[in-house]
């Protein structure tokens, strides 16, 4: 597969990372300590440079381009705030999933503001006991006349408490409780919807800025025109969100790991030691090199997923290998970045040490590596047990 990217995908990569370079890099430790969602720098960014519709039809208002390119703008917002780069990936993958399985009034209704990033949804696919494991949710929606009544807890869900959330995609049981095997249906909770309640903020290790929040339930009524899809096909219409998800979150660990890249070899060029350059050390330049080889890998498993996945070919192998390494190198190539930054990489000020702590959560989120790993031994063909 040629991963060589177009003229006009460099020109957006290049557009997107100026922007970030500008507008985002020199407030990310100030959004950082404040840990409070930058509303009006997420409307600015749609305002000056449209990101929020780079993935959508050109019929909803979008710009009709691909996984690949939205990929390597969340690359970029990374390269300088993987926080800001969450909150704008986790927006966009719910209108993808409105646009691939919402009704005629879901596109009309919510999905024009997703695309013009007016507006945030959120995917309550995570629940306390069960995280993001499905097939053991414990949330309900029950029948009541023309109404489903939802009751349950989701826990951890990003964008779901912002002044621009628009709505959030809960799952819920809907099978009979003495059903032998459950069915769960997806349902679009506007927001406000009386019986849904946004939980406290968390007080999070990194990722400070995303607005990340528990969701009570408690007899929150919808009707059948909020289903998602068809009723009972929840868990299918997840799954496969999971997969441009999992793209996504692949880039945002990329371009975590070439910031990383950026300030360290600048940090190394300039820093004095020995009588020479910090660079000038060998044990420093393999340490480097380390860290620009697993950088390269990332770059190449996460591209050729996303240009996979916008060719139809994708398969979760390519999706699994892709978010377990880029994630597990991001961590890797951080903890490097802190190592030769020595005492200054230690404070918060310094950009790295919130490369961490931001990056320490692609391991666990989207499913976590052992998850992946799971997935990469079934698609070799092991006997891999996930009951």
């Amino acid at each position: 597969m040629n991963l060589e990217l177009t003229q006009d995908q460099i020109n957006l990569q290049t557009a997107v990372r100026e922007w970030a370079q500008a507008e985002l890099a020199p407030l990310a430790y100030k959004l950082d300590q404040e840990a409070k969602f930058p509303t009006e720098l997420y409307l600015k960014m749609n305002r000056d440079i449209g990101v929020a519709s780079i993935p959508f039809k050109e019929e909803h208002g979008g710009l009709g381009l691909g996984i690949l390119d939205m990929s390597l703008a969340i690359e970029e917002l990374a390269r300088a705030d993987q926080t800001f780069a969450v909150t704008t990936m986790v927006a966009v993958a719910t209108g993808l999933t409105l646009q691939q399985f919402g009704s005629d009034m879901h596109k009309e209704k919510y999905l024009p503001d997703i695309v013009a990033g007016k507006a945030v949804g959120s995917i309550a696919g995570t629940e306390p006991q069960a995280g993001s494991w499905t097939a053991g949710f414990t949330s309900r929606a029950t029948r009541k006349g023309d109404k489903w009544s939802l009751t349950g807890e989701k826990a951890f869900i990003t964008n779901s408490g912002t002044d621009i959330t628009s709505y959030n995609l809960v799952g819920a049981i809907t099978s009979p409780a003495d059903a032998e095997k459950t069915k769960m249906s997806l349902f679009l909770v506007p927001d406000g919807t009386p019986g849904i309640e946004i939980g406290k903020s968390y007080d999070k290790l990194g990722w400070r800025s995303s607005d990340t929040h528990p969701i009570y339930m408690d007899g929150a009524e919808v009707g059948d025109e909020m289903i998602v899809g068809n009723e009972g096909d929840g868990r299918y219409i997840v799954h496969k969100t999971y997969q441009s998800a999992r793209c996504f979150l692949s880039a945002c660990a990329l371009g975590l790991s070439q910031g990383c890249m950026d300030h360290t070899i600048a940090y190394a060029k300039d820093r004095q030691a020995f009588g020479k350059s910090l660079g000038g050390l060998q044990m420093i330049q393999k340490m480097i090199a380390d860290m620009a080889i697993k950088t390269e890998t990332s770059r190449l498993l996460a591209r050729q997923a996303a240009a996979k996945v916008d060719a139809g070919t994708a398969t979760l192998l390519e999706l699994a290998m892709a978010k377990y390494h880029c994630c597990e190198s991001s961590s890797e190539v951080a903890d490097l970045a802190v190592q030769i930054h020595g005492g200054f990489g230690f404070m918060n000020d310094c950009p790295v040490s919130r490369y961490l702590r931001d990056t320490r959560i692609t391991r666990i989120g989207d499913g976590s590596s052992q998850i992946q790993s799971m997935i990469i031994a079934k698609e070799l063909g092991l006997d891999v047990d996930f009951t």
